[in-house]
């Protein structure tokens, strides 16, 4: 059941992330590589495909939320949360809660073209089918870092229930923080502040701080160990946020901000997703902070600049006069009829990795045909050989090179001569 229903006006009051004092300057990402990073934020605002919910939250927490591009992408997400809620994942729901919030809207009761939709009871029922086969096969419907959203977006709106499913996110990230990713972790840990602010049980409280006290300096060791860098380059920025967020949870430790926005900043990030999920740590905030922003029109604290309409290059002028050679290679011993099938193309310079398969498929469509789905990530692929990713069996097609797995997806890794890429069907 749902908490006592709030009015906007306190959900709004409600404490964000509980990050204490004022951030570091040093601390916040520099006024061009923030601009940089918004340019490209309310370029993606504008597309024709989906609106992206992240794309909004990062605008909103950036505090850009007065430009036309943000103003445009909140009016489609409305429409298209009272269309397709019901039938989004538990994650896209929640991140619609939270870019809806943080817009000022009141989740629970989204107008578009004369319709209406309550996105916290949708979110509260996707996330009890969540733990429900969590509690019985451990593994959710979806994915940790979904459900870890859930409780994100349930907390800060202080509705029923988020408390139990954090106790269960704990539990996971104490049992399995050696096999989860720096995302996952990120995602997972965050609620569990929120959680932890909320809550006066004395033993949930000793559970969550023993969690967070874990994660939080495990971040900080990864961040010694990699140079600034959290995982990666995409994961850093929700590193970042837990972090920001879970200060007391490390105390005394000290944390050098300073090295993971360097390190986020050296790689001039330019797929809008990686932006948006970087961009609200480069500032300071959290997505826990979603509810706490201001509403007033003078809140905005970026400039709604004319934006720049010139397109960001992909590759340079010399990169596609020659040609490089790419060695790619398909691999399946986990279902059906097993298969390794090898080839060798050429691709011109600085192209990415679709290319690639691309090219191995008009060289031999009979092995190395493929599909591909867009996402807010850019295209991923499905299938390869007729063998197709299922959710239900939990399988995917998982892309390395040589034996590292790959951290960008086809549509923006791009391969260097000689490299050997190797696709593998895998379960997650």
């Amino acid at each position: 059941m749902l908490g006592a229903a709030l009015s906007i006006g306190v959900l709004l009051a409600l404490a964000g992330s509980g990050v204490a004092g004022t951030v570091p300057p040093d601390c916040i990402a520099n006024s061009e590589e923030r601009a940089r990073m918004l340019q490209i934020l309310r370029h993606s605002a504008m597309d024709s495909g989906p609106p992206n919910p992240s794309v909004l939250l990062a605008l909103n927490l950036a505090g850009d939320s007065s430009s036309d591009a943000r103003q445009s992408l909140l009016k489609r997400i409305k429409e298209t949360a009272v269309e397709q809620a019901k039938g989004m994942s538990s994650g896209m729901v929640a991140l619609y809660t939270l870019a809806l919030l943080s817009s000022c809207c009141d989740p629970r009761h989204v107008e578009a073209d004369g319709q209406s939709v309550d996105l916290l009871s949708i979110l509260q029922e996707k996330t009890d089918e969540e733990v429900a086969r969590l509690e019985v096969d451990g593994v959710p419907v979806s994915t940790l870092f979904s459900v870890g959203l859930d409780v994100q977006a349930l907390c800060v709106m202080g509705a029923g229930g988020y408390q139990s499913t954090a106790i269960i996110l704990a539990k996971q990230l104490l049992s399995s923080q050696g096999q989860l990713s720096v995302d996952n972790q990120a995602m997972m840990a965050l609620p569990l502040v929120c959680a932890y602010n909320r809550t006066e049980l004395q033993d949930v409280r000793d559970l969550l701080n023993t969690v967070l006290t874990e994660v939080s300096n495990g971040f900080l060791n990864k961040q010694a160990e990699e140079n600034g860098l959290i995982g990666n380059v995409y994961s850093t920025g929700l590193a970042v946020q837990l972090l920001l967020a879970a200060g007391k949870f490390y105390a005394p430790r000290q944390w050098d901000c300073t090295q993971p926005v360097a390190a986020i900043t050296r790689h001039h990030l330019k797929q809008p997703m990686a932006v948006a999920q970087a961009l609200p740590a480069l500032v300071g905030r959290t997505y826990l902070d979603s509810a706490s922003l201001s509403c007033s029109p003078e809140a905005s604290t970026t400039t709604s600049s004319q934006l720049d309409s010139t397109p960001i290059q992909s590759t340079t002028a010399q990169e596609v006069r020659s040609n490089i050679t790419v060695h790619y290679t398909i691999k399946n011993d986990l279902r059906g009829d097993y298969f390794n099938c090898p080839i060798t193309v050429q691709v011109p310079a600085g192209s990415v990795l679709l290319a690639v398969l691309e090219a191995a498929e008009k060289a031999d469509p009979d092995k190395f045909s493929f599909k591909t789905e867009q996402t807010f990530w850019g295209p991923m692929v499905v299938s390869i050989h007729g063998l197709a990713a299922s959710e239900a069996d939990r399988t995917y097609w998982q892309f390395f090179s040589g034996e590292d797995a790959l951290d960008e997806g086809v549509g923006t890794y791009k391969p260097h001569n000689g490299e050997h890429i190797k696709a593998v069907f895998s379960t997650y």
